[in-house]
């Protein structure tokens, strides 16, 4: 056992003795597939805390073959699998952190050549009886011409570089160009798999290292359900430590990956790991992203305000899907063309969710939009921090049915920001979903609900932790009147959908004038 080569199991049993463990030992079947065919190289790019290296541990753990770690495995998915036995500990890992040695070297050159010699270390130890070159390439050849057992490779941290030189475009290039070297067209290698947070960095038409299949946050495929938290698992998780659900939803949620493969497209709903279990084991919702990543460093892009950037923010603070092209991307962290490269890379940092069927991007939950207020509380965005603190007053205005403090507070929304100003229907949507901001502290918010004979604009419902709140319906109107939509809610019967919350219910109506420019509303409490 090598610190490099073939490390053990000491890092994934840590992981199995933790206090919460989610099987994702499926992962291995997939791998197992792809050993020693044209799809042995597999990159994963996700965001911090992703679950990336306990991955990493575990693939170590299962294919080492310096050690026995049936019994670890055999309690796990992967027992179930067909290939199970045929691969378990029968190849020689290399496992390496890159961050480790970016860190103890000054500069991209140290650290490739501190890297080789650590290699070639383990190597000539654990192969004393055969001669091993001085050139990681050939020392590696030498090994596999000898023992006949091919190479796993296991990479973290493998895009480091790039997020710390992030301007030294010919460091970068040198690095790329030695991993193609050391691993393109290799016999010796059974498996080269990386994880990162940003997918490999492309120069000129192509990639220096295009023999890649890439798992990505725009692209997830087969993969998607192997990093993060799924729905279902959340919900185990929740039943055991007695946590809402609900809340737990609307807190950790959000990222919306879809997997596509020849048996059809499957929906994943992935919770952040980190922050899912870390409320788990305080038993307390609350941010713990921060203690991951820091506001500084989303403020860095979204104050760029290229292109439009500002206004595109602002439409996802209020709940609104930003088409974007994701195809621009250059995959580093300083080449921005329009927005949507900027928004693409907040994709890969965890910031945005991306749909890859209506290619939008939004905010996938409370969690990461609190690190948004954090970063605009500290921007000149005044009017748009305004806005959101005055969200407060203007929702329990609704809860006391103060109908001109409604519509007052929604036309300071409207007046102050101009990305809001009006077009259509959709624009004042927009103008209401980021002046009730606040509301989603109580409620899950939903957009044209299905309901009675048509689609409700806006319902708010309050999650169980808050059911002494009333469950809101909101039907907009333009250029019509605020009496209206409240007939139009009672005549489709939109309340139909709501009738558990009886003697809880606000109906309310707002309609924009053009003429006069101004705001009406009208809130009615049901009595059912």
């Amino acid at each position: 056992m090598g610190s490099y080569l073939n490390p053990g199991s000491t890092a994934f049993q840590g992981s199995l003795r933790s206090q919460i463990y989610i099987d994702k030992s499926g992962l291995i079947e997939k791998t197992n597939t792809v050993l020693g065919t044209e799809q042995k190289y597999v990159c994963v790019s996700r965001p911090r805390r992703f679950g990336k290296s306990m991955a990493a541990n575990m693939l170590a753990a299962y294919y080492d073959r310096d050690c026995d770690t049936k019994e670890f495995f055999d309690k796990l998915k992967i027992s179930q699998s067909e290939e199970y036995l045929k691969h378990l500990n029968q190849y020689d890992v290399l496992k390496i952190n890159m961050q480790e040695f970016l860190s103890a070297t000054q500069g991209m050159e140290e650290m490739l050549r501190l890297l080789q010699k650590r290699l070639i270390t383990d190597l000539k130890n654990r192969y004393s009886s055969y001669e091993i070159e001085d050139n990681l390439v050939f020392a590696m050849q030498d090994v596999y011409a000898n023992t006949h057992h091919p190479f796993i490779i296991l990479i973290d941290e493998w895009d480091c570089l790039f997020r710390e030189y992030q301007q030294d475009k010919d460091a970068q290039k040198k690095y790329l160009d030695f991993l193609r070297f050391w691993l393109k067209d290799k016999d010796y290698i059974a498996l080269a798999y990386m994880t990162g947070i940003l997918p490999i960095k492309k120069y000129g038409s192509h990639s220096a290292l295009n023999m890649f299949m890439e798992y990505s946050m725009t692209d997830p495929g087969e993969l998607a359900e192997f990093f993060g938290f799924t729905e279902e698992e959340v919900k185990g998780l929740c039943e055991e430590y007695a946590m809402n659900f609900e809340e737990v939803k609307a807190w950790y949620d959000g990222y919306d990956l879809i997997s596509h493969s020849r048996f059809g497209d499957k929906r994943y709903s992935i919770y952040s790991p980190k922050s899912v279990v870390e409320a788990m084991l305080r038993h307390k919702f609350g941010t713990y992203w921060n203690r991951t990543e820091t506001y500084e460093a989303l403020k860095i892009y979204i104050q760029m305000n290229m292109d439009g950037l500002k206004d595109s923010v602002i439409q996802m603070l209020a709940g609104e899907g930003v088409r974007i092209n994701t195809g621009t991307f250059s995959n580093d962290m300083t080449t921005f063309a329009t927005k949507d490269d900027v928004l693409t890379l907040l994709v890969h940092l965890g910031y945005l969710t991306y749909n890859s069927e209506t290619e939008k991007v939004t905010i996938p939950n409370k969690e990461v939009s609190q690190e948004y207020l954090n970063a605009i509380s500290t921007m000149d965005w005044h009017e748009v921090m305004r806005s959101v603190e005055n969200s407060r007053k203007l929702v329990e205005a609704l809860w006391n049915q103060d109908a001109k403090a409604v519509a007052a507070g929604i036309e300071n929304v409207h007046d102050e920001i101009s990305i809001l100003q009006y077009h259509d229907e959709n624009s004042l949507s927009c103008t209401i979903h980021l002046a009730f901001y606040f509301a989603r502290e109580y409620y899950t918010i939903i957009r044209e609900l299905p309901t009675g004979k048509g689609f409700a604009d806006i319902c708010m419902i309050p999650r169980k932790i808050h059911a002494d709140k009333p469950a809101v319906i909101i039907e907009l109107k333009w250029d019509k009147d605020a009496e209206g939509a409240i007939a139009q809610i009672k005549e489709k019967k939109y309340v139909k959908s709501l009738e558990d919350y009886k003697g809880n219910l606000l109906l309310a109506g707002i309609n924009y004038d053009k003429k006069t420019k101004t705001h009406t509303c009208v809130i009615e409490k049901v009595e059912l």
